[in-house]
């Protein structure tokens, strides 16, 4: 089924409405989920909408929080999402640093006790559409292998940048720091194929290439991977004084209960430091010398990042969002949720 970006705000906008949010809370989460399915991060799109309904439903997300934002400096600031949508929460928490970073030169707020926030890619895109630099970093519920062990402690915890460039162009970068996402863990049972030795641990903490015994995922890179996720939890999670490592909560333990969980935003004037003009013209440049790049065997063309998503959302554009069927048929029924997650092992066959 393909549809258009409004079709699919409007679709998702009512089922979260109908599940207990405000009109304008259910219209903010379906701009980050469109955000993600017009780019083709799916994971991360539509199929996520009876998960938050339920959630939302049996009260484990605030569907009228008490939203707080207090600067602790001329260049920090913590704001508290309630345990509403994290999508809103963040969304509003980058307003606020791509002010400070307007006058300031640079942003730091901490987002605290949100949900789960999507994409991260929409969170920087907002700084880059106002020619600044955005970073932010998320903490998850722990899936991950510390590096040389054999039980989960980190969540995949992704990191996302953003810079502008000429004519409205950004390079966008989004990314876990797992080896690969749990959803093709699960795409690879579903056709009863096996995965690379490289993606998951068993239960023993050795590598498996059944996903039927996964028990946790691998970072990237070993110990760097390992690293990266360390640092991401410091950043979003113990720097704000939230549960962190294997404490942070569940996605799918409870659905009664507020996540609390931590998200980082980053922001950064170039006027203060090469100046725009200077600045935005050298990341043109450089997507333009990465698109010349003689490219290796097996590929056309070298991509910089964010080139490939972005040409994908130009295509969504012209042909429609296509959604599995499946997705769309709960989107247009009556039905709230199915009591498909709670209490649910995110490793459950």
């Amino acid at each position: 089924m393909r549809l258009s970006k409004e079709q699919l705000h409007e679709l998702i906008s009512k089922k979260l409405h109908k599940a207990g949010l405000t009109e304008d809370h259910a219209s903010g989460v379906a701009d980050v989920l469109v955000h993600a399915d017009a780019r083709g991060v799916h994971s991360h799109g539509a199929m996520r909408v009876e998960y938050y309904a339920e959630r939302i439903a049996k009260g484990g997300l605030n569907n009228n929080p008490d939203f707080k934002f207090e600067k602790t400096g001329p260049c920090s600031a913590i704001f508290d999402g309630d345990n509403g949508v994290g999508h809103v929460g963040a969304k509003l928490a980058m307003d606020e640093a791509i002010k400070m970073a307007k006058e300031n030169g640079i942003a730091v707020v901490g987002v605290r006790r949100i949900g789960h926030s999507g994409a991260l890619s929409y969170f920087v895109q907002q700084a880059a559409d106002a020619d600044l630099v955005g970073i932010s970093v998320c903490q998850s519920d722990p899936m991950v292998v510390p590096f040389g062990g054999a039980e989960p402690y980190y969540g995949t915890n992704p990191l996302a940048f953003a810079a502008p460039g000429k004519d409205g162009k950004h390079i966008t970068f989004d990314m876990a720091t797992t080896v690969q996402a749990w959803g093709k863990v699960l795409h690879a049972r579903s056709k009863n194929e096996p995965i690379p030795d490289t993606w998951a641990v068993d239960s023993n903490g050795e590598s498996t290439t059944d996903p039927f015994k996964v028990n946790a995922l691998m970072p990237i890179a070993g110990p760097k991977g390992y690293g990266l996720m360390m640092m991401v939890d410091v950043l979003s999670g113990i720097l704000l004084g939230l549960p962190f490592g294997n404490k942070v909560s569940s996605m799918y333990h409870d659905l009664t209960e507020g996540r609390n969980l931590g998200q980082l935003h980053i922001v950064i004037n170039p006027e203060f430091f090469a100046g725009l003009g200077s600045f935005k013209e050298a990341i043109s440049q450089t997507m333009q010398d990465l698109n010349e790049i003689k490219p290796a065997p097996g590929y056309n063309q070298v991509y910089y990042p964010g080139q490939r998503s972005a040409e994908r959302e130009e295509a969504y554009e012209r042909d429609g969002i296509e959604i599995v069927d499946d997705i769309y048929e709960y989107l247009i029924s009556d039905v709230v949720h199915n009591n498909a997650y709670d209490h649910k092992s995110p490793f459950a066959k």
